[in-house]
């Protein structure tokens, strides 16, 4: 972090506007903060006052990584925000400190170590061809955010979670109105309170291994850890509810970022063809994309300052609220040489798609996994995707938090 403080006026507060963009097109507002300098200040559309923006890819993983920015403090702070709807769940993971935050990890662990990961695998994989053998027996044209991007990513964090396949359509509803501004803060927060329900009750019932898809058992669901975790004192069951809100939203992302992916793949063609011709180099054209697609509106979940800190030569005052920009952070040109262009073959690559410091997503192994198996089913399973309607005709989600296309209409 930067000690040297600068003694220059701080800079002018700019407002940042929802906006619904196309595609992967870069937030021009964020663009324009990056320019003005590694730290701004910036007012969001809800809450009240402004915060600082934090852009620069060294500051970023600093802040992100300092135990004097606290998310804890957040809760009783109404900072200036993107959504309408601002009401953490009593114990979420997201807005915990350590060691708080670090107990509520262990909790789930085991569900998303490499092991844990690579034991879903092969189910995530016969599910998925399940998926892919009916669009391909109903033949094209077809719409792969309602058949693939939107079941595989569900079935999979169901599966894990140990939610039954009965409900996971109402898992995917409570979800949509949750991560979207677009229906109000009432709506959004009737979802949160029947997901929260939903999961109390889960935890309360006797686990009988009779929960997911071709499981003998569910002891390594996350619900199941986190049931013993609640029987032996480790959590509360309030705090349990919250990280099984937190994972099953989290789990849903990958709809969006793999829609991104394949908009992207679609719209470069020569991009697409390079990787079914080079299996091999998919892994680092995942990491490429997950850099470069900005998978969110505007800035996510903000930090305040415990104390006085100085970022890039400022001093941020102790109770001054501090977002950082993953996306900015990852199109830093010190550290992704011409970072507007998507190169396959960049390396190192040190992306913070997934956070950074001790909340980095817990789910990063998981997601990179769903994306691996949906890239390979795309590139390997229907020679010859392409759009089925003109580029600017693909409808993108308006008013959410996280970006990707609303529907992908493709033939092949």
């Amino acid at each position: 972090m930067d000690e040297t403080t600068t003694t220059a006026a701080p800079p002018p507060v700019r407002h940042w506007p929802a906006l619904d963009l196309f595609g992967v097109d870069f937030d021009p507002v964020l663009a324009e903060l990056m320019r003005e300098g590694p730290i701004t200040r910036i007012q969001l559309p809800n809450g009240e006052g402004w915060a600082w923006l934090v852009t620069r890819y060294d500051e970023v993983r600093a802040v992100t990584n300092d135990p004097r920015f606290s998310r804890k403090l957040v809760v009783d702070n109404d900072v200036t925000r993107l959504a309408p709807h601002f009401i953490p769940v009593d114990g979420a993971v997201g807005f915990e400190d350590p060691p708080d935050h670090t107990r509520l990890r262990r909790a789930v662990a085991p569900a998303f170590t490499t092991r844990g990961v690579e034991r879903l695998r092969d189910r995530a994989r016969r599910m998925l061809d399940e998926l892919v053998e009916e669009v391909l027996a109903d033949g094209p044209p077809a719409d792969f955010t309602e058949r693939l991007l939107g079941p595989f990513p569900l079935a999979v964090v169901c599966e894990l979670m140990g939610v039954p396949a009965i409900d996971r359509p109402r898992m995917h509803e409570w979800t949509n109105l949750i991560l979207s501004s677009a229906h109000g803060a009432e709506r959004s927060q009737r979802a949160k309170d029947d997901m929260c329900a939903y999961f109390a009750d889960l935890l309360r019932q006797p686990r009988d291994g009779d929960i997911g898809d071709d499981r003998d058992d569910d002891e390594e669901s996350v619900i199941g850890l986190l049931g013993t975790a609640v029987a032996n004192g480790e959590i509360t069951a309030s705090e349990a509810v919250g990280l099984a809100l937190l994972i099953q939203i989290g789990g849903e992302a990958v709809t969006n970022n793999c829609g991104n992916m394949l908009f992207i793949l679609l719209t470069h063609p020569e991009h697409m063809e390079r990787l079914r011709a080079e299996p091999a180099a998919r892994p680092r054209a995942i990491d490429e994309m997950l850099r470069y697609i900005p998978h969110r509106s505007a800035v996510g979940l903000s930090r305040i300052a415990l104390e006085d800190v100085t970022v890039a030569g400022v001093r941020i005052r102790a109770g001054e609220p501090v977002y950082v920009s993953y996306l900015a952070a990852n199109r830093d040109p010190d550290v992704f040489p011409d970072p507007e262009t998507l190169d396959f073959d960049r390396s190192p690559n040190p992306h913070v798609a997934f956070g950074y410091g001790p909340h980095f997503c817990v789910g990063a192994m998981l997601a990179r996994m769903e994306s691996e198996l949906l890239v390979d089913a795309f590139l390997d399973r229907f020679p010859g995707l392409r759009l089925a309607v003109p580029v600017h005709a693909v409808p993108f989600r308006r008013g959410a938090l996280i970006r990707g296309p609303q529907s992908l209409p493709v033939t092949w």
